[in-house]
């Protein structure tokens, strides 16, 4: 995994599975926490995004959930959010509601303190649901909120683009 200073700028990552996602009419449904709407919105700033993006939701609390994405306390039973499997439930639940190729999720604490579950600012876990799952965790140790923000939807997107470059034949 690439250090936060080595990440490349949001926009450029957007473009690059915007890119792929056209070239293959796959299409996304993006579900974020913490970073507010920025993937979605780094999606949306790509001409022509509507051939490959769904639609996207923050989900910033569980009352969100519950309303935008039909999540109960059953499936909350065994799971608590800022976790991968968390993470991996919001991106497999956001691709099925939209009918979507591809979910992609978020969920973390960018700061400055830390998430009522005990995660220190900086905490985030990412995941992709489709033809390929995969998750990962970030700790960045740092409390600004804005920078988190960014690096948090930056991971994401550079996950999604590991996978959508690792799946080529999907």
């Amino acid at each position: 995994m690439p250090r936060t200073d080595e990440l490349p700028p949001l926009a450029d990552l957007a473009a690059r599975v915007g890119a792929i996602l056209r070239e293959r009419g796959q299409r996304v449904a993006v579900a974020e926490s913490s970073a507010g709407g920025l993937v979605s919105a780094a999606l949306l700033a790509i001409p022509g995004a509507s051939a490959f993006f769904l639609g996207g939701a923050v989900v910033y609390s569980r009352r969100a959930g519950r309303n935008l994405l039909g999540v109960t306390q059953d499936d909350m039973a065994h799971m608590r959010a800022e976790t991968e499997p968390y993470a991996t439930f919001i991106a497999g639940r956001m691709r099925d509601t939209l009918h979507a190729t591809w979910g992609i999720a978020e969920s973390g604490a960018a700061g400055p303190l830390g998430s009522p579950y005990g995660d220190a600012p900086g905490h985030v876990c990412v995941a992709v649901v489709g033809a390929t799952t995969r998750a990962r965790t970030i700790e960045t140790g740092d409390t600004d909120r804005a920078a988190n923000m960014d690096v948090f939807a930056r991971q994401l997107l550079l996950l999604f683009d590991e996978v959508l470059q690792g799946s080529a034949s999907t």
